[in-house]
């Protein structure tokens, strides 16, 4: 699984969740499921390329920006707020 995370905090909780999950967290692809956090400015990009690719996105990002989390879901990722990024993981897992 794909996972690009800033925010060391997020990081280290989604890797528990792939690791319980019997997923290996990775940075390069190829890859089964992509987990992007929101607020880089290329990661409309990202979300844009990885599901035309026909990899699913779970883009994750802070629920003051409700027009990040539209725009991703928008370009076909499943964005979700930071709060309910593990639960979101684990039922894609």
């Amino acid at each position: 699984m794909l996972l690009e995370c800033r925010d060391l905090f997020f990081r280290g909780k989604l890797q528990e969740v792939l690791w319980s999950g019997g997923a290996e967290p990775t940075r390069d692809e190829p890859c089964d499921l992509a987990v992007l956090e929101l607020g880089k400015a290329d990661v409309p990009d990202r979300i844009r390329d990885l599901v035309q690719r026909g990899i699913p996105v779970l883009a994750f990002g802070s629920h003051v920006n409700a027009p990040e989390l539209r725009a991703a879901r928008e370009l076909g990722a499943r964005a979700v707020p930071n709060s309910e990024v593990e639960g979101a993981l684990r039922a894609l897992l």
